[in-house]
């Protein structure tokens, strides 16, 4: 299959296949032009191999859980997210936790086997998604690993041969529209050493070596909610990733986006929001206008109603825009960027 997307970063702006996203685009006076509105979308490829929590997500009319079926339904619904303006989602190759929050995490969701080398049906199913994503013109930030799975992989050696074996994977198929996360929020709870903030930066650098006929990924790895990245992490980094997830301050996520600047590593890397739990979209501040404001991109991270099922983050999900919560961002977000797409 020949590859038609390419993202790309020049002057702090995301570009997509040579052109800023949103081009010309301003919203209550704030630059759209450049910035990747963006949605978390991680168990898109989500199994689990543990038995005695598998049915934790199985389908309300059939009974049982259906990785491929999954799968399928966020193909589907791609589209529709294209339609409202949405231009990049998050994924994970060991998705997050399907719980939405919580530290106990016993299910078994993981591409890697334990030695690193990769297990062929989350391929398969990644490829699936990565495919529409290219015919659609979308981004991919993909990460690599989660801390609530990382332990699956056996030690530090079998997490860099993963990292390599995903990046490998990835350039050899030839997508050219992913935006690598190393891993979700690098400063908690990793039980592997090089994944954890103080080390991360050296993986980083591993993955920004990779190279096919000239062509390399952004990469980068996010930090946990309302907390800046690291020096060592904003230098290796190709752009800033950062979540929104604590109490609702807009007044935070304005410093935030002040902080990475001010830091003596910073080198002009557009900075991206890709999770924030807070929807209060009809206020005059707000975590998505203050990230904007701020010339941030912003990311929708929706764990449903009580942490399960109607959002984006717990399986069983329905990936269509089901909810009152998820027509308020996604017609949010089709103000904001001005729809119709074609020009997008």
């Amino acid at each position: 299959m020949k590859m038609t997307t390419t993202v790309s970063i020049h002057n702090k702006m995301f570009n997509i296949n040579g052109k800023p996203t949103y081009a010309g685009r301003t919203w209550q006076g704030y630059k759209v032009e450049g910035l990747l509105m963006n949605s978390r979308m991680v168990q898109g490829v989500f199994d689990d191999e543990n038995q005695e929590t598998r049915q934790n997500w199985r389908y309300p009319d059939t009974g049982v859980w259906d990785p491929e079926r999954n799968t399928g339904e966020f193909v589907r619904a791609m589209k529709s997210w294209r339609d409202h303006g949405l231009l990049a989602f998050t994924l994970n190759f060991q998705g997050g936790n399907p719980r939405g929050y919580g530290k106990n995490q016993p299910w078994h969701n993981s591409a890697f086997k334990p030695d690193g080398s990769m297990k062929p049906r989350y391929l398969a199913r990644m490829e699936r998604i990565l495919d529409e994503a290219d015919r659609l013109g979308m981004v991919v930030i993909l990460g690599f690993f989660y801390f609530g799975q990382d332990w699956r992989l056996r030690d530090d050696e079998a997490v860099r041969a993963a990292a390599r074996n995903a990046a490998e994977w990835l350039l050899e198929s030839g997508y050219r529209n992913i935006l690598v996360e190393i891993n979700n929020e690098c400063d908690i709870r990793y039980t592997r050493e090089c994944l954890k903030a103080k080390n991360v930066h050296r993986l980083i650098e591993e993955v920004k070596a990779m190279r096919k006929d000239g062509w390399r990924f952004p990469v980068s790895a996010s930090f946990a909610g309302q907390k800046t990245p690291t020096d060592n992490v904003i230098a290796a980094s190709d752009y800033i990733l950062i979540h929104g997830n604590g109490p609702e301050n807009p007044d935070r996520i304005e410093e935030m986006v002040r902080e990475i600047r001010r830091s003596p590593e910073y080198q002009d890397q557009p900075i991206v929001f890709n999770e924030d739990d807070h929807f209060n979209f009809n206020m005059p501040r707000n975590h998505l206008a203050s990230a904007l404001a701020n010339y941030a991109s912003w990311g929708y991270f929706d764990p449903g109603e009580n942490n399960y099922y109607n959002g984006y983050q717990s399986p069983p999900v329905d990936w269509s825009i089901n909810t009152e919560r998820k027509q308020r961002f996604f017609n949010k977000i089709k103000e904001i960027t001005g729809v119709p797409t074609s020009d997008l």
